[in-house]
């Protein structure tokens, strides 16, 4: 009888924002693990989602758009996007057909440097036609001379499958490095938090969403239901009033949104609370960020 091997490995999304890798990983899981919006800067943290089979654990991992930092947490941010270069077993490279290809040298040229699998990625084909799209493969293969290039589009669910087949081949031997049931190495509240904080990036305009972080204070769990304190920290005063609105109705719409989509994630009736609180310039302030979960021992190789 021949011994089946176990395969595991690390498979790390990286690229500019706005590219469509939350998307991505969230096609790849099979589970909503990372929120989606159309702006840029939407994922902060690194977020792992986990598959499982009898005979293979492949660990996903989205991770931050990567940028030119302009205040500490964007320094964390781009830290999370780096520390996938270095534990990947297979590096799955976002791009798309609208963004410039030298938008990112100094981490393009990183990305060259990379020792395992890189599977380009060329995201959104449905914006682009058969010309325009091979103008892109011919000029990607310069750069990334080694890397096999897949056109795809995350949203419509386009050559996914073909992506998942090649890297299922590529996945080395292993045992595996989570627990066979897991999920993702978040806990509940960190879901609950991102949920919150997606609402006020498809709700509030402009600085709003980038100025807001959410805390879970209270998440009490019984059969049927759950109950949950949050708290929506922003930068200053005038925020506050934007983000609660006149009579409370702008936070009173934002809980409603979450709320729902809560009740869907955990399949359970959900009792939300949202206050708000300033904390002026959080982005800049160590304890603050450390307290958020952005400090740098959060960017670790997670082999270690």
């Amino acid at each position: 009888m021949t011994e089946v091997i176990h395969k595991s490995g690390f498979v790390n999304i990286v690229g500019n924002p706005n590219v469509g890798k939350s998307t991505l990983m969230n096609r790849l899981v099979g589970e909503r693990i990372s929120i989606i919006t159309s702006k840029a800067q939407t994922t902060r943290h690194r977020i792992l989602g986990i598959i499982n089979t009898d005979s293979m654990q492949i660990v996903y991992s989205d991770t931050p758009g990567v940028l030119k930092p302009n205040y500490k947490l964007q320094e964390s941010m781009l830290g999370f996007s780096e520390s996938a270069l270095g534990d990947a077993d297979v590096l799955l490279y976002m791009t798309d057909v609208k963004e410039k290809i030298d938008k990112n040298e100094n981490f393009l040229h990183k990305v060259q440097q990379a020792e395992c699998p890189v599977l380009l990625l060329i995201n959104k084909i449905d914006l682009t036609n058969q010309q325009g799209l091979e103008k892109l493969v011919v000029r990607w293969h310069e750069l990334l001379p080694e890397a096999e290039i897949y056109p795809i589009s995350a949203q419509a669910n386009f050559n996914i499958a073909v992506v998942k087949n090649r890297i299922e081949e590529l996945i080395p031997p292993s045992p595996p490095y989570f627990e066979k049931d897991a999920l993702t190495d978040r806990p509940a509240r960190f879901f609950v938090t991102e949920i919150i904080r997606e609402k006020i990036l498809l709700y509030y305009q402009k600085e709003i969403p980038y100025s807001v972080e959410v805390v879970v204070e209270q998440f009490l769990e019984d059969k049927s239901k759950i109950s949950i304190k949050s708290i929506i920290i922003v930068e200053r005063e005038s925020q506050k009033g934007i983000i609660i609105g006149h009579r409370g109705q702008a936070l009173k719409k934002v809980g409603m949104m979450a709320r729902k989509d809560l009740e869907k994630f955990f399949e359970k009736k959900i009792f939300l609370e949202i206050f708000v609180k300033v904390e002026d310039d959080w982005r800049n302030r160590d304890n603050m960020l450390r307290s958020f979960g952005y400090s740098p021992e959060e960017v670790i190789n997670l082999r270690i």
